[in-house]
């Protein structure tokens, strides 16, 4: 059994160090240093990409054009109804997603009564031929 690091005395035969206790004699090994030309790590076999590539590859790509013709193709057109439950349904409870509610528009007021029954009426009321 050896003891913890840093506790005690090692057992015969070991020096006790910093990293725990390691056989007498044995060299300490130093970590050598890193060559400039091996800095990084690398996998076997791995291809340097162009970073122009993967600008590219990785670019937002406007689907307007194609997305157009799609629905521009179909003949099939969607009940008006239905339509606006899909909207209803994708829009937010916020006010602020909710458009804004259509005003029904007044039709002018008009009368039931005639000229000829304002006359009449005129006549009982204010006594005038």
């Amino acid at each position: 059994l050896l003891p913890a690091p840093g506790r005690g005395k090692a057992p015969l035969g070991f020096q006790l160090g910093r990293d725990g206790a390691r056989p007498a004699g044995a060299a300490r090994r130093r970590k050598r240093a890193p060559e400039p030309g091996r800095t990084k790590a690398t996998v076997k076999g791995r291809v340097v990409k162009s970073a122009i590539e993967e600008y590219h590859k990785k670019k937002a790509v406007n689907h307007l054009r194609a997305n157009l013709q799609y629905m521009l193709k179909g003949r099939f057109v969607a009940n008006k109804a239905i339509t606006e439950q899909v909207l209803a349904q994708n829009r937010g409870r916020k006010s602020k997603d909710q458009p804004p509610k259509k005003v029904a528009k007044k039709k002018p007021e008009g009368t039931v009564f005639t000229e000829e029954d304002f006359r009449k009426f005129e006549r009982e009321y204010f006594g005038r031929p």
